[in-house]
């Protein structure tokens, strides 16, 4: 599925320059680093990986080295999508097309491959809705606030299930940073406020992860639908064990695809190739052995 693109550049024979915004080597940033660069360097395409470990400055600093080494595409997951708009725009005038992946970015051009996270939100709220007890009691643990990504991962849960099911109590809802260690003291808190927790949903697997450890020490997993996305290998083999009810995956390897088929495009001198956006897909007890490694 594509929409129109955003960007208009011409390619140049340089490097392609892999902007990643923190975690590099772990959880979905890790999957997804490995897709683009194994698809960029599987088609000869020479690939450079810088990590900005979450600091908006250091991503500056990257990209203005990228534009400085003449790269022939930068591919981006901003630490800040609003701070980022001046050398974004100093890229389109270099004519250095950028290539957006998993974060958004306010301004400037670009093209984009990538997922869209309401729809992330919509599957958890659906299986949660259709799964869950009359009067359940539920947690949820947001990612980032400030991102859209996790906005709007919270927006498509809300619509499919606590919109549907008024008679589902959300309990509580904490900004939990996408990290298993926030959500670790997170659920600890809850548990120690909460008698009764019959669902728990993370906006990424690490989240889900962490609540399921506390859980699961504490004694009380039994019977607490649990739900992530990501589709990471721990959250998989999670599903399989039957400590985590569902993950949805986000497809790493068909957003490398994607930022491969819009550098291919350029490079064939189509100015305005299409962006891609890449289907989540629901993942269960019943379709797991699909997904195991």
């Amino acid at each position: 599925m594509v929409v129109t693109g955003c960007g208009s550049s011409e390619i140049s024979s340089g490097k392609v320059y892999c902007l990643l915004h923190d975690n590099a080597d772990t959880g979905f940033q890790g999957e997804l680093k490995r897709a683009v660069v194994n698809r960029l360097q599987a088609a000869g395409i020479e690939t450079e990986v810088e990590d900005a470990k979450g600091d908006a400055n250091l991503q500056h600093d990257q990209i203005n080295q990228a534009i400085d080494a003449k790269a022939s595409a930068i591919v981006l997951a901003a630490v800040d999508g609003e701070a980022i708009i001046p050398e974004i725009e100093k890229a389109n005038a270099a004519g250095i097309p950028i290539i957006r992946i998993n974060r958004d970015i306010s301004g400037g051009k670009f093209f984009s491959s990538v997922s869209d996270d309401r729809e992330a939100g919509r599957m958890q709220g659906e299986f949660m809705a259709k799964n869950l007890p009359q009067g359940a009691k539920i947690v949820y643990m947001n990612g980032e606030m400030t991102q859209s990504g996790a906005q709007k991962r919270w927006e498509g849960f809300k619509e499919a299930c606590l919109d549907k099911r008024p008679d589902i109590q959300l309990l509580a809802s904490a900004d939990c940073s996408w990290s298993e260690a926030v959500a670790l003291r997170q659920m600890s808190l809850w548990l120690k406020l909460f008698p009764q927790i019959d669902g728990v949903i993370g906006a990424n697997d690490d989240m889900a992860l962490g609540a399921i450890r506390v859980l699961r020490d504490a004694g009380r997993l039994d019977g607490v639908l649990v739900s992530g996305v990501d589709a990471t290998d721990a959250a998989l083999q999670a599903v399989s064990d039957g400590r985590m009810s569902q993950t949805v995956k986000q497809d790493a390897e068909g957003q490398g695809e994607g930022v491969f088929a819009l550098i291919q495009a350029l490079r064939q001198g189509n100015k305005q190739p299409e962006d891609v956006l890449v289907p989540f897909v629901e993942i269960t007890k019943e379709n797991i052995g699909k997904f195991l490694h």
